[in-house]
C-alpha cells in the first residue's frame, strides 16, 4: 500500500532540522550542513546527485537507499525549492539542484504564490501548490500512483503533516550536533497521542538512525 514517508531527515541532538538565516549562500542555514554529514559521503547520495558509482556504503547509505526506494512523488515547503520570498519576481530560479535535480519523478511544493510547472532534466516536473498540505497530498499520490509520497521537509511541512496524522512513516538520522537554535521538529507536538511509535534503530559513528510508525489500529 501507498505511504506518506520522510526519509533521511536529519536533526540535532537538540532537536533541530535546520539552522537559522538560510540565504543563497548558506541554504542549510547557520550550521545547518553539519547535521548532514552521515549522508553526503554516502554511495546513494553520490549517485543521486552526481551520478557517480563511489561513495560510503553501510548503515548510512542503507538508510539513504531505503529513502529513494518505491517512491513515486515528493512534497516539498518552498524553502527546499529555493531562498526567494514573497511573489515570485521572475521565473529564472529553478531550485537549488541545478538542471537535473535528484527526484525523478514529480514533485509538489507548497507555496501561496502560483508559478507553472517547471519540467527539468531526469524525469523532475516541479508543481507548485497554493491550496495547501491536503491539496498536495491528493495530487501528489494521483501522480505517484500505488508507489510511495516522500515528505522533504522542511521542518514545518513535516510539522503540517504529522499535527494531521498523514505521516505513515519517518526515518530520522540524529546527528551528533547541537544547533542551539533554528526550526524546533517537535515543539508542541504529542506524538505518541498522534500515534506514533518507535519501530527501529540503528546507529553509525555520524549518526544514529531512527524509524517512527503511525499506529493505524487504534491502539
Amino acid at each position: 500500500m501507498s505511504k506518506l514517508r520522510v526519509a533521511s531527515f536529519s536533526v540535532s541532538l537538540d532537536g533541530y532540522g535546520a539552522g537559522t538565516d538560510q540565504s543563497l549562500d548558506n541554504p542549510l542555514g547557520r550550521n545547518g550542513g553539519e547535521l548532514h554529514a552521515w549522508v553526503f559521503p554516502t554511495r546513494t547520495f553520490q549517485r543521486q546527485l552526481f551520478g557517480r558509482d563511489d561513495g560510503s556504503t553501510g548503515v548510512d547509505d542503507d538508510f539513504a537507499a531505503r529513502g529513494f526506494a518505491n517512491l513515486g512523488a515528493w512534497i516539498l515547503g518552498r524553502n527546499m525549492f529555493g531562498p526567494i520570498r514573497g511573489p515570485w519576481p521572475d521565473l529564472e530560479w529553478k531550485g537549488w539542484w541545478g538542471a537535473k535535480p535528484p527526484y525523478h519523478v514529480p514533485v509538489f511544493v507548497l507555496t501561496h504564490h502560483a508559478r507553472p510547472p517547471l519540467e527539468m532534466e531526469g524525469g523532475t516536473t516541479f508543481h507548485f501548490v497554493t491550496g495547501g498540505i491536503h491539496e498536495a497530498l491528493a495530487r501528489a499520490r494521483g501522480a505517484a500512483g500505488s508507489n510511495d509520497v516522500r515528505v522533504g521537509g522542511g521542518v514545518s511541512v513535516i510539522r503540517a503533516y504529522l499535527q494531521e496524522g498523514l505521516i505513515d512513516e519517518m526515518h530520522l538520522a540524529v546527528a551528533s550536533v547541537l544547533l542551539g537554535q533554528g526550526e524546533h521538529l517537535f515543539h508542541g507536538l504529542d506524538l505518541r497521542a498522534l500515534g506514533y511509535g518507535c519501530t527501529e534503530r540503528a546507529a553509525s559513528e555520524l549518526a544514529t538512525h531512527w524509524v517512527l510508525t503511525r499506529n493505524t489500529n487504534g491502539a
